[in-house]
């Protein structure tokens, strides 16, 4: 009984740690981004909450926090106030598959620093990937405005039809690591980093998820020149900032997936693993805030013809290559 109990708490531990870095980087994720966007476009960003703007997330929580909450009169009003939720929950549980780094031993019992080794933790990623597209489409059609729905169908279009490159570009990366465990594919990168076996992967792997995660140059659901802001156009207070919190901690995911899949996870020198992975995430998330202040949005033709006519043929191709080499 004893030993039960203290897995269960081991577990809520280890939950509540995870939950709390996550929300807490996503929050400075957004400073980091403001301010970094200022100095790409020579302005000097938030400044004006705390020593360099730092207290800005915490004033933008109360802010959301505070505003009121409206809902729409001819809104469906149960799946309206869910569909935010639906977001940001999705990118929250991906992180309970991530390895943070190998068994850490206390008191003679090893802990793994992972919430749950699932056998099938590629499969369960996939799987929550593909939920978050009802948040974004019911957010859109629940709101019965024109505007919200032409954001939500894109949103549904546009991260289906990049989820097949996204799951093409990993068929490879299972190939290598012989398993759909993440812990066991960053234990396959004992030797080398995949990402030099496999660049063709993580192109396509990065871009695929820069679509799911609806970042510009891929931000067509939001589209703010055309949509007002598309899908959450009729959104307010904390269910709106909800949606914001989901992307930030979508990035976060990236990340983190991106270092499991292609930069070898946790491993590095000198630094304990947790840091590595760390540094990983941050690096992945910078290159994202780099690329939007550097290029434009898609047309949805090019987004579309990006998708189906590039990165699928692509990652298909790759996907024989590689099978061809693993025989040979």
């Amino acid at each position: 009984m004893l030993p039960f109990i203290a897995g269960w708490i081991v577990l809520i531990v280890k939950m509540g740690i995870i939950l709390g870095c996550v929300l807490f980087l996503a929050a400075y994720l957004v400073w980091v981004e403001r301010k970094l966007l200022a100095r790409f476009q020579i302005r000097y960003g938030p400044n004006r909450a705390g020593k360099f703007g730092l207290l800005q997330p915490i004033a933008d929580t109360i802010k959301m926090i505070t505003k009121e909450d409206i809902v729409p009169e001819a809104a469906d009003r149960i799946i309206f106030l869910l569909a935010p939720a639906v977001v940001a929950l999705t990118a929250l549980l991906m992180f309970a598959v991530v390895p943070f780094g190998p068994d850490l031993k206390i008191l003679g019992q090893e802990i793994p620093l992972v919430i749950s080794d699932l056998n099938v933790g590629l499969l369960y990623v996939f799987a929550l990937s593909s939920l978050g597209v009802y948040g974004v489409a019911l957010g859109g059609w629940a709101s019965n405005s024109k505007f919200a729905l032409l954001g939500g169908i894109r949103g549904a279009a546009q991260m289906i039809s990049y989820e097949l490159a996204l799951g093409l570009s990993l068929v490879p990366i299972v190939m290598l690591a012989r398993s759909f465990s993440l812990v066991d594919i960053i234990q396959a990168q004992a030797g080398y980093p995949f990402i030099l076996v496999q660049p063709v992967s993580f192109v396509i792997f990065f871009i695929s998820a820069m679509a799911e995660s609806k970042r510009i140059p891929f931000d067509l659901p939001e589209a703010e020149n055309e949509l007002g802001a598309g899908f959450h156009t009729e959104y307010s207070g904390m269910r709106f900032g909800l949606f914001f919190i989901g992307e930030y901690v979508h990035i976060q995911v990236l990340g983190a997936l991106v270092a499991v899949f292609f930069l070898g996870g946790w491993r590095g020198p000198f630094l304990p693993a947790p840091v590595w992975l760390f540094l990983k995430i941050i690096l992945v998330a910078l290159a994202m805030i780099w690329i939007r202040g550097t290029l434009p949005r898609l047309r949805y033709d090019q987004l579309m013809a990006l998708g189906w006519k590039v990165l699928v043929p692509a990652a298909l191709i790759n996907i024989v290559v590689t099978g061809a080499f693993l025989l040979i």
